[in-house]
């Protein structure tokens, strides 16, 4: 709790390297962790050790403004530099606890305590969603079931508090089911992300049966947007976004996140499955309100082309069906103008700890500190900082 507010984080993370997956893996699985070698990218923590991510094919978008568009501003190769590595900066106040993102959760429960973080809603590492571009899907189902064996030693300090969502391949929709059922009553299970590998679209009719045991089990979809790495974003061709990080990180996760939400709304996703939603976290937000607006006026401007919808993509949103996580980033201003379209049910609090986008400690205080709440009124405050993800989230 923080000045007298519950606060529920939509977006934080986990980062378990490849020693700690293999570590957390079936027996059977471990002989096969030397399959990944090509995709291995080796790096050195402060204390000296070296760890091992997963790299399957990132871009790293090493266009600068102005230069010509060649060829080596859209090489991918397996094992290679993300395109974020080497140019990020750090807007952390006071460093967060050593080792938060692998294994140290009681170092993450003291710095919840610290930000007054109630609860993490925690994402895994980039390999969750870069796996599912391997053509053998063995591979992403000995990796999850890693990821939810380490996340129920690691959440074992706190499962009320440290929440994460069960990771599915939605080309391996048996697998999925399966591992929905083995897990989906774990107290640490709050979500669910299905994982698209390219060519296959969130509606896709194979996927019903995910979908359904989400329903069942009362678990939202969660989905964290993204802009390196495979299976890519939309546009992610250099030769489509013309290659300079700085602007692709802009858009790629709005345009990521658009394509979801739009397909779900679309499809009627929502209308068959009502226990379930779907939000996005570091995507921003000040774009959905013009984005539902328009995706209700080209639906019924062109009615004949999706099925009938119990309710207008604007609805979906301002029942909360559809969400997206705030941080400090965009301001006051845009906050109070996505609240005044969206309602008060869509929004949900989002820092990024511990990444160096958050501003650990004070992330959850500066959002409460912005001056809108005086006119918004108590009641928006406190759905944005916990409420509507404690609603939304299965907690």
């Amino acid at each position: 709790m923080r000045s007298g507010y519950r606060v529920v984080d939509m977006d934080t993370h986990v980062v378990p390297h490849l020693e700690v997956l293999e570590k957390y893996s079936e027996p059977s699985f471990r002989a096969r962790f030397s399959e990944l070698d090509p995709y291995k990218r080796t790096k050195t923590l402060k204390d000296g050790s070296t760890v091992s991510d997963l790299r399957i094919a990132p871009i790293p978008y090493d266009r600068f403004p102005g230069a010509k568009i060649g060829a080596e501003e859209v090489a991918a190769s397996a094992g290679g530099r993300s395109s974020l590595e080497g140019r990020i900066g750090n807007r952390h106040h006071v460093e967060p606890a050593m080792l938060v993102e692998d294994e140290n959760s009681e170092g993450r429960l003291a710095d919840m305590d610290t930000e007054g973080r109630d609860i993490d809603y925690v994402f895994p590492a980039s390999f969750a969603r870069s796996i599912v571009a391997l053509d053998d899907i063995t591979i992403g189902r000995g990796l999850y079931r890693a990821y939810h064996n380490y996340m129920r030693d690691y959440s074992a300090i706190a499962p009320d508090r440290i929440k994460s969502g069960i990771q599915v391949n939605g080309a391996d929709v048996e697998a999925s089911v399966s591992e929905l059922k083995e897990f989906g009553n774990d107290k640490w299970v709050a979500a669910c992300w299905i994982h698209l590998p390219h060519g296959l679209p969130i509606d896709d009719p194979s996927l019903e049966p995910i979908w359904a045991t989400m329903n069942e089990l009362h678990l939202p979809l969660t989905h964290h947007t993204f802009q390196t790495d495979a299976p890519y974003f939309p546009g992610y061709h250099g030769d489509e976004n013309w290659g300079n990080i700085i602007a692709v990180r802009t858009f790629a996760h709005p345009w990521g996140a658009q394509r979801l939400f739009a397909y779900v709304i679309l499809s009627g996703i929502l209308d068959r499955y009502p226990n379930t939603g779907v939000s996005v976290s570091e995507a921003g937000f000040g774009w959905l309100p013009n984005f539902v607006l328009n995706l209700g006026f080209n639906l019924n401007h062109l009615r004949s082309s999706a099925p009938d919808l119990k309710h207008t993509p604007l609805e979906y949103a301002q029942m909360g069906r559809v969400r997206c996580a705030v941080d400090q980033l965009e301001g006051p201003e845009m906050t109070k103008a996505s609240i005044d379209v969206l309602g008060e049910d869509c929004l949900m609090f989002q820092s990024d700890y511990p990444h160096p986008q958050s501003e650990f400690p004070d992330t959850c205080q500066l959002v409460m500190d912005f001056p809108i709440w005086d006119t918004l009124g108590e009641s928006a405050k406190r759905k944005l900082m916990s409420e509507n993800a404690e609603k939304f989230i299965r907690v």
